[in-house]
């Protein structure tokens, strides 16, 4: 890939600045201050590390959290985290100090999890992005001083966003997405909302259907990079661990189906679907029924789809009472998998694993009215994906993977119809080995004719950040 040595300048002339519009916005966050911190109380009973470094959210860090004239790369959560994987594999080769920023424990635990020997040498530091309140944003910015910041897909804070433009420093919308209903809510917001995305440096978005968006809020300098995700790689003790469990399975000639990263109330749906299928003749023989893994897409839900699980009349196991190697109890070898019929996947970072292992995927977020989730690990890893109708998080890739064979959308007027639909489609391609492999051989040329968003995000990028 080409390096750029030259720095390149940002212009902060441009983007009018709504100063009564930012005004109000900073009085209603300041009012949403107890607020904001009884709801960090409130999920701290499901996930307790949102009690862990709350100062950092308010713009307060220690005198060791010295860190300054690094690239800043804010990932939300995991699913951030995981796409900016590789530049931020390339900024760490090129000797870059890298500020990664966090909103959810769980996107700071998967950056740990990805960089801790780049931590332990003081090269990559994380922390919680504060809450966009005036004096929290200037503490941040005071304090770290980044050289370049990246903002990862939607994430668009108007006091940050402003206040980098005011700073020139060079801030970057990357893997840019912006969905019709967004744009249609920028929009409300008239000329202020069009001046947020125009006070960013660049934008560069996945598609050209996001940049056509972009472009008609006034956003001049927006090229079409791709998609990140496609360009992630994964550890190879991950992929090692989901090869073994499909060995085990095909050992003992068993199917599974996994309905990946599934939101609240799909998995009651995903469930009666289940045991409509598991009653059809086709499946009676117990040695050779198909194995349905659930995995919610928030780890604070994972009890509540446990107790869920339990008043269906399934034989049931949770992946948290496995051993590392998954063949522990209560599934202590491979042959009592024979009898279980569902499994919990309520573990952290095995998402890949559970692709590798899977030979159909339900993507979740998409049965209902959320977005969907991302579908390019699962088509990466030669999966087959049944989609709902709800997919304009991921409508381009949706599209595509359609289009290529690599998935199928279910559509229908009400719930009813839905379940009928995704019965049937998960027993067609159960039961039809030709048309499955076909779609798994779509899926991987799919993910493979995809990437390079990577190369062509860093050629931009490299130009700001060279010293």
């Amino acid at each position: 890939m080409r390096v750029l040595n030259s720095s390149k300048k940002f212009n902060s002339s441009s983007a009018p600045f709504p100063t009564l519009l930012l005004f109000v916005y900073e009085l209603i966050w300041h009012c949403l201050i107890p607020i904001v911190l009884l709801r960090l109380i409130w999920r701290a009973k499901r996930n307790s590390a949102y009690l862990k470094n709350i100062p950092e959210r308010f713009g307060f860090f220690g005198r060791s959290d010295a860190f300054q004239n690094a690239i800043w790369i804010h990932a939300v959560s995991v699913g951030e985290t995981r796409a900016a994987q590789p530049l931020i594999h390339q900024f760490l080769g090129q000797g870059k100090k890298i500020l990664l920023t966090h909103m959810t424990p769980t996107g700071r635990q998967t950056g740990l999890d990805l960089y801790a020997q780049s931590i332990a040498s003081g090269q990559l530091k994380q922390v919680y992005l504060p809450y966009d309140i005036c004096w929290a944003v200037e503490s941040f910015l005071k304090r770290f001083k980044p050289h370049l910041g990246l903002f990862m897909e939607t994430e668009a804070w108007p006091t940050f966003v402003f206040r980098c433009h005011q700073l020139t420093i060079p801030l970057f919308l990357i893997n840019a997405r912006l969905s019709q209903r967004s744009f249609k809510r920028v929009l409300r917001f008239g000329s202020a909302g069009r001046a947020l995305f125009q006070a960013f440096a660049q934008i560069l978005p996945q598609t050209e259907l996001d940049a056509q968006r972009y472009r008609a809020l006034g956003v001049d300098d927006c090229q079409v990079t791709g998609n990140l995700k496609f360009d992630v790689q994964y550890a190879p003790s991950i992929l090692s661990l989901g090869q073994k469990w499909k060995q085990s399975l095909s050992a003992i000639n068993r199917l599974m189906v996994c309905a990946a990263s599934t939101r609240a109330g799909e998995e009651k749906m995903i469930l009666l679907a289940w045991q409509d299928l598991l009653s059809d003749p086709v499946f009676q023989d117990t040695k050779q029924r198909p194995l349905l893994i659930i995995v919610p897409r928030h780890p604070d839900r994972f009890n509540e789809v446990a107790n869920l699980i339990a008043e269906y009349p399934f034989s049931s196991a949770r992946r948290s009472a496995w051993s590392e190697g998954g063949v522990d109890n209560p599934i202590k070898t491979v042959h009592d998998l024979e009898n279980v019929e569902l499994i919990l996947g309520d573990s952290m970072g095995e998402m890949l694993a559970y692709y590798k292992a899977a030979d159909v995927v339900i993507m979740g977020g998409s049965l209902l009215p959320t977005g969907g989730q991302n579908l390019i690990e699962a088509c990466a890893s030669g999966c087959p994906v049944i989609l709902g109708e709800h997919t304009f998080n991921f409508q381009q890739a949706s599209s595509d993977a359609i289009e290529a064979g690599a998935a199928i959308r279910i559509q229908a007027d009400d719930h009813a119809s839905l379940l009928i639909a995704l019965t049937k489609t998960l027993k067609d391609l159960l039961i039809d080995t030709k048309a499955r492999q076909s779609m798994s051989e779509s899926a991987l040329r799919f993910a493979s004719s995809h990437q390079g968003a990577a190369e062509r995000t860093m050629q931009i990028l490299n130009q700001y950040s060279a010293n």
